[in-house]
């Protein structure tokens, strides 16, 4: 078994709103609603076997108000009660406070020491926060870095900043890159709904996407475990498929993730976060995409964690506050 989480985006600010003004984001609660799963998961028994946070685990507001460490001490604070590991995804919002050398040397690389003895490499060469990793005998765990292309995070003057934006700028014509519209409109949270605008709307500032490279290591990690008749759980910050998402908040390349996962038979499962309201599909290759709702906009006297108990033909999500009970057969 294993917790799952999203979309904290802690802050020490007053309660504040998205762009719209409709949507209430809970900055200072979402820490206290850390701190109530973490007491949740610490009882689990028998124990969990790790944790996953899903991304965005502090909000951006943090830099510009010089708060960024101080903020991600918290909640690392908070998490680190777990008697377990943490596995921890990289969202905008990280990469909003932090340029990708200080993600890697802070408490949000997790990824594990030493390399797995056999199999693919541990991760994709480079600084892509990618990895697997095998908690159980025939069961693996892929976590891929959906801003591996992004103009976030990263030096301007960098080889992957130029190539990041130029893909970026082929399909988002707007002055304004964090607009899918084409209206001038502003990203600051990530709950909002989409009728009309870009062919691909998924291409704007605040997401990114999977390198060639990342997706040849994910390609031979899945033929390994193929081989090995292992099922995979695959996961990241972005949604990869449109039904378990709304069209904005995808991965850029999400199609050829999806590629991927559907040339094997392995892969069960893909999480993510990103989508503050959630979503789940069944794709047409029998893969669940879950995608877990906010803490950040999930209203103080309710909650929004899991807990996952994986079984040899099912997995089964305990869901609390805003996160539904689900059955994942496979």
């Amino acid at each position: 078994s294993f917790g799952v989480v999203a979309d904290i985006q802690y802050a020490d600010e007053e309660d504040g709103c998205d762009f719209w003004g409709r949507r209430r984001r809970y900055y200072r609660h979402s820490l206290r609603l850390l701190r109530a799963a973490v007491e949740v998961w610490a009882a689990e028994q028998p124990p969990l076997a790790f944790v996953v946070q899903l991304g965005d685990c502090i909000d951006g507001v943090n830099a510009r108000r010089g708060a960024a460490e101080g903020a991600l001490e918290r909640v690392l604070a908070a998490l680190r009660r777990l008697p377990v590991p943490v596995h921890h995804a990289w969202g905008n919002h990280e990469l909003y406070n932090f340029c990708r050398d200080r993600l890697a040397s802070s408490g949000l690389n997790s990824r594990p020491a030493p390399a797995p003895a056999a199999g693919p490499p541990a991760g994709p060469p480079g600084d892509c926060h990618a990895y697997h990793f095998s908690p159980a005998p025939r069961l693996r765990f892929v976590l891929l870095d959906g801003y591996d292309l992004s103009v976030l995070g990263r030096d301007p003057a960098s080889p992957s900043h130029r190539e990041s934006l130029r893909r970026l700028r082929e399909r988002n014509p707007n002055q304004n890159l964090n607009s899918p519209a084409g209206s001038g409109c502003m990203h600051v949270c990530l709950t909002f709904f989409f009728i009309a605008g870009l062919k691909e709307p998924q291409f704007v500032e605040f997401n990114g996407g999977f390198s060639q490279t990342q997706l040849d290591w994910f390609d031979e990690v899945l033929k390994f475990s193929d081989e090995n008749q292992e099922k995979v759980v695959a996961m990241g910050h972005l949604p990869i498929h449109p039904d378990a998402s709304d069209k904005v908040c995808l991965a850029w390349n999400y199609e050829d993730a999806l590629s991927v996962i559907h040339s094997h038979q392995c892969v069960v499962c893909f999480l993510a976060g990103h989508l503050h309201d959630g979503g789940y599909c069944l794709d047409s290759h029998g893969v669940h995409h879950l995608t877990l709702e906010g803490i950040i906009e999930t209203p103080p006297e309710s909650n929004a964690f899991g807990t996952i108990y994986v079984y040899d033909d099912k997995m089964v999500l305990k869901g609390r506050g805003r996160i539904s009970d689900r059955v994942m057969y496979f």
